[in-house]
Order: structure tokens, then sequence, then C-alpha cells
């Protein structure tokens, strides 16, 4: 395995109409009291606004440089530019929301180096897929708070596993909490883009995520239409119960494959694909504000895997009144479409920027990436070059 060698380009990190704004203030900003027109964009904004600056939101955290789900992740991604970063929502036995992205900690913790907890290993079946391994929901929070995070993908990143073993698995509270203190450290506002994981499955064994999720929010006075909040999920009908319960900024997730897990459990027919028709797209706008959509649903692809022109996709939700975000900007060749690959190595870093830009060209509102510097370049070229965004979207409303 060659290792990558990639030297951090620090962008800039902030936009002019920010600044000014925060020029202004006399206090310096919370992360709940920012008002939505000195960001650079909210999800929260209305439907019908003129187009933003496109966000970037990052993945994990900085997961490209640091064990994902860790406080040095997240607080990675805000040095690195991020607009957002996203903790990935599960719960202990205690109901303690915590950050990881499965319910499965047995590939992201040191829990197998822990004896005590041998016996906790089992094999579940987590949304219709059996599972085996340590998961969240058979643990305290106490008892989590002595295990350390590990890199999830050490072939891939094996960099990154020299910070294994240093981290903890944060709470959703750890996270609003650093976004807070670096919005008032540097000055501008850091949302946080929470995904609740499984909601279907935590329901079922008496661990729903949605009250816990909107409490802590409305603690932290996080329970605004305005509030730098977006929250994730790819099955629907807890987004709906959300709509219901917070005023904040919700994200339909779709894949590029499959359907929604409740939608499964309970026998509807509905898939993603019927999500990103323009009628589906339309019954997403009454819940939520944005769609979230896996990146190769949104640009064509030829035979060997190449991107070309926009899919209708964007354009449909932009009509629909929704804004688009797509997942996942990673910089590794294998993650890239090959036409921005650099090399033959999977691991060596290609042209996420070129990729980025085709995104951001074709009307991209956001996008999720795991090396948020690059995105944040990328962004920042795009929105400061000769011709800008690119013509067809130029002045665009909706």
């Amino acid at each position: 395995m060659t290792t990558r060698s990639h030297p951090s380009r620090r962008a800039r990190t902030r936009l002019a109409p920010l600044l000014a704004a925060l020029a202004a203030a006399t206090v310096l900003p919370s992360l709940a009291t920012v008002p939505a027109d000195a960001r650079p964009a909210s999800g929260a904004a209305s439907h019908g606004h003129h187009r933003t600056t496109p966000l970037v939101i990052g993945h994990r955290g900085a997961s490209g440089y640091r064990p994902e789900h860790t406080l040095a992740s997240y607080r990675l991604a805000i040095a690195q530019g991020a607009d957002y970063i996203e903790p990935d929502l599960v719960s202990t036995r205690d109901g303690v929301l915590v950050a990881r992205h499965e319910n499965e900690i047995g590939g992201t913790t040191d829990v197998a180096d822990h004896p005590e907890f041998a016996d906790r290993r089992t094999t579940k079946t987590i949304d219709g897929r059996q599972v085996t391994g340590w998961f969240t929901e058979d643990f305290t929070y106490a008892e989590l708070e002595t295990l350390r995070a590990k890199e999830r993908l050490p072939q891939v990143r094996p960099a990154n596993t020299a910070y294994d073993g240093r981290y903890r698995i944060p709470t959703l509270q750890q996270v609003i909490d650093l976004a807070r203190r670096e919005s008032r450290r540097l000055h501008r506002t850091i949302g946080i883009a929470p995904e609740t994981k499984h909601p279907t499955y935590f329901r079922s064994i008496g661990l729903p995520l949605e009250g816990r999720l909107v409490r802590t929010l409305e603690r932290n006075h996080l329970d605004r239409r305005t509030s730098p909040v977006i929250i994730q999920s790819f099955e629907v009908g807890n987004l709906k119960r959300l709509h219901r319960m917070t005023p904040v900024p919700l994200v339909q997730l779709v894949d590029s494959s499959g359907a929604p897990y409740d939608a499964v459990a309970a026998g509807r027919p509905t898939t993603y694909a019927d999500l990103i028709t323009p009628a589906g797209l339309r019954g997403v706008a009454r819940y939520a504000t944005w769609l979230g959509a896996d990146k190769t649903l949104l640009l064509q692809r030829d035979a060997e895997g190449r991107t070309g022109a926009p899919t209708p996709v964007i354009a449909d939700a932009h009509r629909a009144g929704l804004r688009v975000v797509a997942y996942t900007l990673r910089a590794e060749n294998q993650f890239l479409p090959p036409n921005h690959r650099v090399g033959t190595d999977p691991n060596a870093y290609g042209d996420l920027a070129g990729e980025a830009t085709d995104l951001f060209r074709a009307g991209l509102d956001a996008v999720f990436a795991d090396q948020p510097n690059l995105a944040v370049a990328a962004r920042d070229a795009f929105v400061d070059g000769p011709r800008g965004r690119h013509p067809e979207h130029a002045g665009s409303t909706r």
C-alpha cells in the first residue's frame, strides 16, 4: 500500500457578506443567535430566495484526515472552512445520543480490545440485514466513554491510524458545544447537520431518536426555522414526524437504489427512485427543505462511469422548492469518477475540485465532503471565478 502524500491547503474560510455582518455585531455570535441572513447559506432559508453560495458540510467531520465522528475530526473540519459539521446519531442503552455512523461500533472503536465487553458481541437484524458486532444500544454512555475511536478505512487512509485510540465517542451535546465555541472563536456560525440513523429500528427497541434530538435542540435554543441546523434521514416516516415536532429544516436523503427502510418495513412500494420524480419531489417538499442525493444521481454517466451533463434531479428539486446537497465527495481516486482520477493508485488523491465544480455548475446548493478544505477551495474558486456560476443557473430564483 502506497501511503499518500497530500499537503493540506488552507482555504479562505469566510465570505465577505458574513464578515461584514459579524463586524457590525456588538457581541460574539453563538450557534443559536446569528441571523440567517448573516450566513452564506442556510437550510432554513425560505423557498423562492435568490441562489446563495454553496455550503460545504464536513462529512463526519474531516474524516479524510482524522477518525470519523470524533471531536478532533469536527474541529479540523471547522478549521478547514466547513460551514456545517455532520454528526450521525445513534442511541445508547440509557438514551444518550452519540455520534457514530452505525450503531455497530466494532469497526470504529477499540471495543474488541476490551475483554469486559466480549460478551456483548452479538448478531442483530438492522434494517433487514444481519449484522454481527457490538451495538451502542447495548452499552450505557458511561461504558461507551471507556472506548476510543479508530479509523474505519485503515487500508484507504493509513495516515489516519496514527490517531487511533486518542479520541472518545462524542455526544450530540458535545458536538453542539464544540460548534458553539468555535463559532464564537472564529466569529462565524458553524452549523450542525445531524442524521438520524436507523430510526425505525431504534423505535422498535424502545429508543426512538426523534424526541431526544428535538429536546436537545430545544435546550440549546436551536429549535427555530432559522437555526443553523439541518436534520437528515434516509427514512420518510421519521422526517414527517420531525416535521410535526420542530420547525428546523429537514433533509430527505435518497440513495441511488433501494427504498426507505420504513417503507420496506411497512410493505409500501415507495422507492428512492420514486422520490426523485417531479411528483415525488413535490411530495418531499411538503415536509422537507432539502433533498440529499447520492452524487451519482446528479450527473449523467457514460458506460465507463465518466460524468457528463446534469441529470434532471437538481432542476426538478429546485422547481419543487427544495435545495439539493450531494453526498459524498472524497478525494481518493477510488471514490471519484474516472474523468477526475489522477494516476492509477486507488488511494492517491484525484481531482476532487473538478468533481465539485461540475456539481456546482449544475446548480448544487451544498456538498458533503470528507476533505472539507479541498471542497471549500473548489467552492471559493467557483464563486470567485471569472464566470462565477454557470450562466444557466446565474441569478435563478426558486
